[in-house]
């Protein structure tokens, strides 16, 4: 049977469900393997949420196609990802998905609180994105180099899942 049948083959079956969960330990075990001597790891985990945050609210001041606004004035490319986000979390682990989604929701209403106050949603976007990658850099392991902040850049959205997974096995809740 050719590689596409197999994969068709297996689909809703037990071995996929088994390698799903085998990907999510795997993201989850190497993003732990690569933080595990942080410098500052408070600093790190804050600067990692700054990134997100930040990041969401780049996406949330891209222009948007005309169709986005006749589905909702709410659907941008920054409540795009958030929706993405939320999936691929629901895909890794319940458990997590459901603990994540008032973080995520929360992210949704400061960008929709930003957009509707008399700040700077743009210089508060970028400042967060700055602070977040600078706090990463200072944060992560001695003597890391830019690449490594290139790559937890990379994990930006794994970093929550991450977090919420340490705390998850710490009082006991399957992750």
């Amino acid at each position: 049977m050719s590689a596409p049948a197999q994969r068709k083959a297996s689909f809703g079956t037990n071995e996929t469900m088994s390698n799903a969960t085998s990907d999510n330990d795997g993201w989850l075990e190497r993003y732990d393997r690569d933080h595990c001597d942080l410098t500052l790891p408070g600093l790190f985990r804050i600067s990692a949420i700054l990134v997100v945050i930040g990041m969401v609210g780049g996406l949330w001041l891209l222009p948007v196609p005309e169709e986005f606004r006749e589905i909702s004035p709410l659907l941008n490319w920054g409540s795009a990802f958030l929706m993405a986000a939320a999936v691929y979390y629901f895909i890794i682990s319940l458990s997590l998905a459901i603990g994540l989604l008032p973080f995520l929701v929360g992210i949704a209403a400061f960008q929709l609180w930003l957009s509707t106050a008399g700040y700077s949603a743009t210089k508060i976007s970028l400042t967060l994105l700055v602070a977040g990658i600078v706090g990463i850099w200072l944060g992560n392991k001695p003597g890391a180099r830019l690449s490594a902040v290139a790559r937890d850049l990379q994990y930006m959205m794994i970093a929550p899942a991450w977090m919420l997974s340490v705390l998850y096995r710490r009082i006991g809740i399957p992750v």
